[in-house]
C-alpha cells in the first residue's frame, strides 16, 4: 500500500496534453476498494505476478481493482467499497463505482477464467497476483481511450519513470517466481525494467480488440501459461 500511495501521488503531479483531455487516477478516488484488494490478496510472496497495462474505463476506473469488472470484483472477490469521483470528469465516461452498469470485457474474461479454473479467490491468489503497470486512465474529449504508449514522448518519459520505479519496488516486495506480462506492452516494460532479475513470460491480453482473444481467450491464455511451464 505504501508503494501504491507513493505512485498515486507521483502520477498525480504529471500533466498531459491533447489529444488527452481527461486523466483518471483510481488509486486516489477508489483507494478504499483498491487497498482492500491489496490487504486481502497482496501479502503472499513467491507467486507468479501477472501485469496488465493500465485501467479500463469500466473496470479498474470504477472499482480500483486491476481488470476490475464490477460483477466479479463484488461477487467473487468479495470487494466493494467507497468510490469517489475524479476531479475532472468526462461526462461521456462517468465514474459510478459499483453502481456502474457497464461491464469490462477484459476483466470479465480474466476473472471469469480465474473463477472457473480455481473456484475460489484464495486458490487463485495462492499462485498468482494481478497488478497494472500504469494506474492512470487516459481519454479524449469524446471518451475514446488513449493507451500509454500512444502518449507523446515528452509525456511518456516522466510517466514511465514513476511507473518503472513502482513496478521495481513491487517486485522486490512480492519476490515472484515469475512475472507474466498480460499483452505485449506489459511484457516489454517488465523486461526493460527487471532485466534478468526474475523470469519473465507473456500471455495473451483478454481485450476484445484482439481477434485471437475473441476466438477463445481462456484456451489461448492457458496455452501460453503451459508454454511457460505453468501447470494448472
Amino acid at each position: 500500500m505504501k508503494i501504491s500511495r507513493q505512485l498515486s501521488r507521483a502520477v498525480g503531479k504529471l500533466e498531459f496534453t491533447a489529444p488527452v483531455s481527461h486523466v483518471y487516477n483510481p488509486l486516489a478516488y477508489a483507494r478504499d476498494p483498491h487497498e482492500q484488494f491489496l490487504r486481502r490478496f497482496g501479502e503472499r510472496r513467491g507467486r507468479m505476478v501477472m501485469i496488465g497495462m493500465n485501467p479500463g474505463p469500466f473496470g479498474m476506473a470504477q472499482t480500483g481493482v486491476p481488470f476490475g469488472e464490477i460483477a466479479h470484483v463484488r461477487d467473487w472477490l468479495g470487494i466493494e467499497g467507497k468510490v469517489g469521483r475524479p476531479k475532472h470528469e468526462n461526462e461521456k465516461r462517468p465514474v459510478l463505482g459499483f453502481a456502474c452498469t457497464r461491464a469490462e470485457v477484459s476483466g470479465a474474461r480474466l476473472w471469469g477464467w480465474a473463477k472457473e479454473r480455481f473456484e475460489t479467490p484464495e486458490r487463485f491468489f495462492e499462485r498468482f497476483f494481478v497488478t497494472n503497470y500504469c494506474p492512470l486512465v487516459f481519454m479524449e474529449a469524446g471518451g475514446r481511450n488513449v493507451i500509454p504508449e500512444k502518449l507523446s514522448a515528452d509525456e511518456r518519459a516522466p510517466l514511465f519513470e514513476v511507473c518503472d520505479r513502482a513496478l521495481r519496488q513491487s517486485i522486490e516486495v512480492l519476490e515472484p517466481e515469475m512475472v507474466i506480462g498480460i499483452g505485449a506492452f506489459a511484457t516489454k516494460r517488465a523486461r526493460q525494467i527487471l532485466g534478468d532479475a526474475v523470469e519473465i513470460g507473456t500471455m495473451l491480453h483478454p481485450s476484445p480488440a484482439s481477434p485471437k482473444a475473441n476466438r477463445g481467450w481462456a484456451k489461448a491464455a492457458e496455452a501460453d501459461l503451459a508454454a511457460l511451464g505453468i501447470e494448472l
